[in-house]
């Protein structure tokens, strides 16, 4: 008898179209199956140099976010009060005169009137070049809440940092340890990375207060205590230079540790480096024992150098960092209590790093030369790679914290060399290769410079006679290095009027009203709250998103944007690529489907809105649009002649890195399944920002204007400035209620102080934490029909002290307190878990009314946001003054400071705070999301 015929791989499209995935932020290579022109099925691209054909849940599940019932379909013109969520449609062309009525006036008389703040969205080099033809000096975009500590210390530091600057060396590492990651960031490649390394035997090591994700598969984990990561850190540095366990060799070719510093405490210099007449900062050189410049061909810097000159003694960054860390101020009894770990623990560590790391040294046998010149005829590597992220950056310690991890890198030599953290161009990039903060407006005109950068003293500060230029008071003595701006800042500020009043606040896909804000039911009232005239105190606010998210609610103008398979996007070099190590890349989306909405791409409205403005490089000479839409400006716009947004396939198609506009350009990218990637030449791999092949290579590929070699920068010369000042040396002094703070906490060598919010936390025992679920990212996930089913609500896990404390038991609820206000929350058990720290999944509560979903999802019911709990500012002194819930040194949001207690309740209805509920402008949607792919 026959068999059956059964297709077991029956086709699931009859087109397929490859793109770039936006349900996180790692960028992966997707391919959407199309069947009857509509989106039938998601995998991911096997030929991505990001993701290698991986893709995970989030991913996977964005063709329901495709087809959420909360899009956008029209613009809006509010017509009820803020925040009741009634509306009318309105046509595009009146959305948009509307917005030029309301922008134009600003820009001809008071550009900083108009303050404008992007959240998770990936084309910031773009909507800050808007913001600069605009003139306002107020633009930032979301990194000043999220990840700034991590970012800037890098940049600092090494000129990198880790996530879209570097990664691991996954290939050759022995040892991995994560610092603070979450389940989230960098996800699908940190999954390929582990894969390898267990494959291969090497060890994990999670340091993280909550065992869970990453830190659940790794073969160690360290409980730490939140905002202690630092402290224990540089335990282990002291450790290692006890142990004479550093790379004095590494040390002393490729960083700072050999410049000599200024040792006059009456000296106007006083901790500055010693500088040739070229600004070049000074070494003794080894071979003969005189000075020389760091670049100097031939010579071998002195980790011991000392100076007497002119009566002043001048040491080596390497003497100061000894006299520091090998004090038992970093003992590992000493810190023990702190960390919350023991000190044979802190020691075990430290052991197995420098084990791996001395005694399992790998070496390649690649020749290369070095920007002294020298040839080097193998290619050394410690194989201990780290990664850390927001676990550490989101404290108020967080930037001195990952200054700290970075420095125990660079001791041990495990830096870009292989087998440890590995740069991913553009980078390596110093501060001083990045461009300064430009903040001067002036009526009817652009900024002179982009709004954000890196600033190297007092000068670069955003002052105007000793007052905050910036409604988030960034590049200011609040908070000098503040590199991302301070976006949880902006709608406080403004409606305190410090410094300033605005006229309006101007959001794409920043969820300000809910999410994304600390101190939530206070946000939404200043949103709401009116003057003596019963105007409101903040007069106008333009929103731009996909969805019907709770910020919508607050907005007087709604511009709906598209959802992610129906637009351009552009991954650039110039903002946030997709590159990896040993690879340039970069990659497009592009519409796979039309909107059959009235909905449109939020760049090309950006570019509309900038023509009918007239911006400079908006309008060609006669007044007319220069770009048809994003698509057009991605093509043809160029940042310095032969660079643009793409660089791939430029010119005449056989051009890449620089070279002239190709109208064919999209279309290349298109047939390469949506992206292009160069790869790095096999000499040029490894210790680039030293490496003649590499800069010589990233010129060529318009990385690099001309060859930039460097040295990791141990001792941040800038910080010293800034502390200079507060110690009453030069014409720009700090107010004197800041002078302290700087001196302590702006020091040029790592170090580490409590968390801010720890004054004033007696009678707040737990610290407590957000995490995003592997299963979501942005706060629209939540809204998504599949990973509804993965976190459809979100408990408070409690370690077992507090658990059984308090006598809970299974579906017990808890109330939380903090210094600001309280929550009533479901609890659940988690062993796992330091033993006085709680933590939930973040964003996963949802207002009622909002994103479409129905008033009783438990999502608004049983769902919550540690959120309520957490202020923008910290307790008042009795100074008067408002002390921002930030680090002193970048302005990062202070998320993780947050200490409460806690207390058995009874039972509630639903999760407390409960607001009432919001009218959705596109109604509820349906029980059951059905569509269909026939044609």
């Amino acid at each position: 008898m026959a068999q059956p015929q059964i297709d077991l791989s029956p086709p699931v499209s009859d087109e397929v179209r490859k793109t770039t995935c936006y349900m996180c932020a790692c960028r992966c290579g997707i391919n959407v199956h199309m069947k009857g022109g509509k989106v039938a099925y998601i995998e991911g691209n096997r030929d991505h140099p990001i993701n290698k054909g991986v893709l995970c849940a989030k991913g996977s599940a964005g063709i329901m976010q495709h087809n959420a019932p909360s899009r956008l379909r029209k613009p809006l013109l509010r017509v009820g009060p803020r925040g009741s969520g009634e509306f009318r449609e309105i046509e595009w062309d009146e959305a948009l005169d509307i917005a030029v009525s309301w922008l134009k006036p600003l820009r001809e008389t008071a550009p900083e009137k108009l303050a404008f703040f992007t959240g998770r969205d990936q084309s910031q080099s773009f909507t800050g070049w808007w913001a600069q033809a605009f003139g306002t000096p107020n633009f930032a975009a979301h990194g000043g809440f999220c990840s700034v500590n991590m970012a800037t210390a890098g940049i600092y530091t090494m000129g990198g940092a880790f996530w879209e600057f570097g990664t691991a060396d996954w290939d050759r590492a022995k040892l991995f340890i994560l610092f603070g990651v979450a389940e989230d960031h960098d996800s699908n490649p940190i999954k390929i990375g582990i894969g390898k390394l267990k494959a291969r035997g090497a060890k994990v090591i999670g340091v993280n207060p909550v065992r869970s994700g990453y830190n659940a598969v790794a073969d160690d984990w360290v409980g730490i205590t939140p905002g202690t990561d630092g402290l224990l850190i540089l335990s282990i540095v002291h450790c290692l230079m006890k142990a004479g366990k550093i790379d004095l060799d590494y040390l002393s070719r490729w960083t700072n540790a050999p410049v000599l510093v200024n040792g006059d405490p009456a000296s106007d210099e006083h901790g500055l480096f010693l500088r040739d007449a070229d600004g070049k900062p000074l070494v003794i050189d080894r071979h003969t024992g005189k000075l020389a410049a760091f670049d100097a061909p031939g010579i071998y810097p002195d980790l011991t150098g000392h100076l007497r000159r002119a009566g002043v003694t001048h040491r080596s960054v390497m003497h100061h960092m000894a006299a520091r860390y090998l004090s038992d101020e970093y003992a590992p009894e000493t810190v023990a209590d702190r960390t919350g770990l023991p000190a044979a623990r802190i020691r075990t560590l430290a052991a197995e790093i420098a084990r791996v790391a001395f005694d399992e040294a790998i070496e390649i046998a690649q020749p290369w030369t070095d920007f002294r010149s020298e040839r080097h005829e193998t290619m050394v590597g410690r194989p201990v790679a780290f990664h850390a992220m927001r676990g550490i950056s989101a404290h108020s310690n967080g930037f001195q914290t990952a200054r700290a991890l970075h420095m125990l890198q660079i001791l041990l030599g495990a830096v870009e060399s292989p087998g440890s953290f590995r740069f991913k161009p553009p980078y390596p990039k110093p501060a001083e290769a990045h461009p300064r903060p430009h903040f001067t407006a002036t009526p009817g005109q652009p900024l002179d410079g982009p709004h954000l950068g890196y600033p190297l003293g007092p000068e670069n500060l955003a002052l105007d006679n000793g007052k905050p230029i910036r409604i988030d008071k960034a590049f200011t003595w609040e908070n000098p290095l503040s590199a991302h701006g301070l976006m949880h800042m902006v709608i406080s500020n403004a409606h305190a009027g410090d410094p300033y009043r605005i006229d309006t606040l101007f959001l794409y896909m920043a969820n300000m009203a809910w999410n994304s804000s600390m101190n939530t039911a206070s946000v939404m009232k200043m949103l709401t709250d009116t003057d003596e005239r019963g105007d409101y105190v903040i007069p106008r606010i333009i929103y731009s998103d996909a969805y019907s998210s709770e910020m919508v609610a607050y907005a007087d103008l709604v511009l709906p944007d598209t959802t992610y398979l129906e637009r351009h996007d552009c991954i650039s070099l110039l903002d946030r690529p997709i590159c990896e190590p040993d690879a340039m890349a970069d990659a497009i989306r592009w519409p796979v489907v039309e909107p059959d909405r009235d909905v449109r791409g939020f760049q090309s409205v950006l570019l509309d809105l900038g023509a009918r403005l007239g911006l400079p490089g908006m309008v060609d000479e006669d007044g007319a649009p220069k770009y048809a839409d994003y698509a057009d400006y991605m093509v043809r716009h160029e940042r310095k002649p032969g660079v643009g947004p793409l660089s791939g396939w430029r010119g005449n198609g056989d051009e890449h890195g620089r070279g002239a506009p190709n109208p064919a350009q999209l279309d290349r990218y298109i047939a390469n399944g949506g992206f292009f990637a160069a790869h790095v030449p096999d000499e040029a791999r490894f210790f680039k920002p030293w490496n003649k092949a590499y800069q010589d290579w990233a010129v060529t590929m318009g990385l690099l204007d001309k060859p930039s070699p460097y040295l990791f920068q141990l001792y941040v010369e800038p910080l010293r400035r800034f502390q200079l000042a507060a110690e009453g040396k030069g014409d720009l002094q700090p107010p004197e209620h800041l002078r302290e703070r700087i001196r302590q906490q702006l020091d040029p060598l790592p170090l580490w102080y409590a968390p801010l919010s720890d004054e004033g936390s007696e009678g707040f025992p737990v610290h407590a934490l957000t995490q995003r679920p592997m299963a979501m990212y942005h706060s629209w996930g939540t809204q998504n029909a599949w990973l509804r089913q993965i976190h459809g609500k979100n408990p408070l896990y409690m370690p077992t002290k507090w658990w059984d404390r308090l006598g809970l038991k299974d579906g017990d609820w808890v109330r939380v307190t903090s210094p600001h206000g309280s929550i009533t929350v479901p609890a659940a058990h988690m062993a796992a878990l330091n033993e006085d720290t709680v933590w939930t999944w973040n964003a996963i509560g949802k207002r009622k009314g909002a994103w479409a979903l129905d008033k009783g999802a438990p999502e608004a019911t049983q769902g919550f946001l540690l959120n309520h709990v957490i202020h923008e500012l910290l307790p008042p002194k009795g100074d008067g003054l408002r002390w921002s819930n930030s680090d002193p040194v970048t302005g990062q949001a202070a998320w993780f400071d947050l200490r409460v207690r806690l207390e058995k309740t009874d039972a509630p209805t639903e999760s407390q705070p409960a607001f009432d509920a919001i009218r959705s402008p596109v109604g509820q949607g349906p029980k059951d999301l059905r569509w269909s792919s026939k044609t």
